[in-house]
């Protein structure tokens, strides 16, 4: 028998959480309700109540200020719990606001659903980089109907199926070494964790903006004990303003960590944007190359590139683990090539020199020159003998 978390907003989605309780109950498990709700300190509508969770802040009268208190006391509160199995919740928009920063601070593998009418929008500041479930309500959370009730009992069988099945074993008889992987450095990636499959247990992580904060959220958990930092073109939007940029943070779990690190520029000739006509104006005569009807991809100018390499060198800097930072200077990408769309031997250059300006080599921190191609085999068997001297 395992043991779910219903959370909510009692005092205005009571009817629907006790339902959503009910069937998790039906389904052989003990259950745990836990109100959220700000309009009255003293009323208990759960068997947590929400003054258990908040402190008097949490109830000020002002929707706006009680709510975020009580998201910040629900983050300390919930990750709290040591009887915790899986958590299920229910929201509109500020309901979905108000638990999801909790949810996100639970281990990855705690099954978290959470049913949402912000569900089928903009998801990343709900989900962030954790393994939440978002289901969409159809209909507003607001009573019972003929919809909800078949929306909200789906979410619940799904939580107790989650918690009914055997444990899984997560394969942890190796070490886990987390890689960073775009479409166009999948063919050095592919390579690296065929080669280290034996020795590691490879976690590739989509540079996608939150695949890179996934990654460094298990380095801080602990979770992940080295990093093959191929792609880190996250950081190219993050200087450029693209869809898929890293967050100021980017490294500093490395440096928190002192995990070993090797890593590259992997597509840092790139900066992601949706379909074309999402491109901001003031890029609008630049050199573009479209990847698919979803994703335009501007090339970096040599400005951009020597930005992205101050904010990779400054990171790295920070970092006293041993650190590896290999560079490919035949191209970045696989448009990156002589002849192709993104070569650029001006932005290299400025990509290249300022690293060698701003990384500051020890005995620890090394910058390794290579005359290769970011896809070329060789490429590949260099991450892996430099990986594999900073992992003895």
């Amino acid at each position: 028998m395992a043991h779910a978390y219903v959370v909510g907003t009692f005092d205005t989605k009571g009817d629907e959480l006790r339902y959503v309780a009910g069937l998790i109950r039906d389904a052989g498990h003990e259950v745990t309700t836990v109100d959220v709700g700000t309009s009255d300190a003293g009323e208990r509508r759960a068997d947590v109540a929400a003054a258990d969770v908040a402190g008097p802040e949490a109830f000020t009268g002002d929707r706006g200020t009680s709510v975020a208190a009580m998201a910040a006391a629900l983050e300390r509160w919930l990750p709290a719990r040591d009887d915790l199995d899986g958590v299920i919740a229910l929201g509109g928009s500020g309901g979905t606001a108000l638990v999801t920063p909790a949810l996100q601070r639970l281990p990855v593998g705690i099954p978290k659903v959470v049913v949402s009418t912000v569900a089928s929008g903009d998801v990343a500041p709900y989900v962030g980089s954790s393994d939440i479930a978002l289901m969409y309500s159809v209909t507003d959370v607001a009573g019972l109907n003929r919809i909800s009730r078949v929306v909200l009992a789906n979410a619940a069988r799904a939580l107790a199926g989650a918690l009914s099945g055997p444990p899984v074993d997560p394969g942890q008889d190796r070490p886990a070494l987390g890689l960073t992987m775009f479409g166009v450095t999948t063919p050095c990636v592919t390579a690296v964790t065929e080669a280290l499959d034996d020795e590691f247990d490879c976690l590739v992580f989509h540079a996608t903006g939150t695949g890179g904060r996934a990654m460094e959220k298990l380095v801080d958990d602990g979770l992940v004990s080295a990093v093959c930092d191929v792609s880190t073109t996250e950081i190219a939007d993050l200087v450029a303003g693209g869809v898929m940029a890293a967050t100021e943070d980017r490294l500093g779990a490395i440096a928190r960590r002192r995990v070993p690190w090797v890593g590259s520029v992997g597509a840092l000739d790139m900066v992601n944007f949706g379909a074309p006509d999402t491109v901001p104006e003031r890029y609008r005569d630049r050199l573009f190359y479209e990847h698919n009807p979803q994703v335009t991809l501007m090339r970096t100018t040599p400005d951009e590139c020597r930005a992205a390499a101050e904010f990779l060198a400054r990171g790295l800097n920070a970092c006293e683990g041993p650190v590896r930072l290999v560079l490919p200077l035949r191209g970045v990408s696989a448009l990156d090539v002589e002849g192709g769309p993104f070569a650029d031997p001006a932005a290299t250059e400025a990509l290249v020199e300022t690293l060698r300006a701003e990384l500051r080599q020890t005995d620890r921190r090394r910058l390794v020159e290579t005359d290769l191609h970011v896809n070329d085999p060789e490429f590949a068997a260099r991450l892996v003998a430099e990986l594999r001297a900073v992992s003895e």
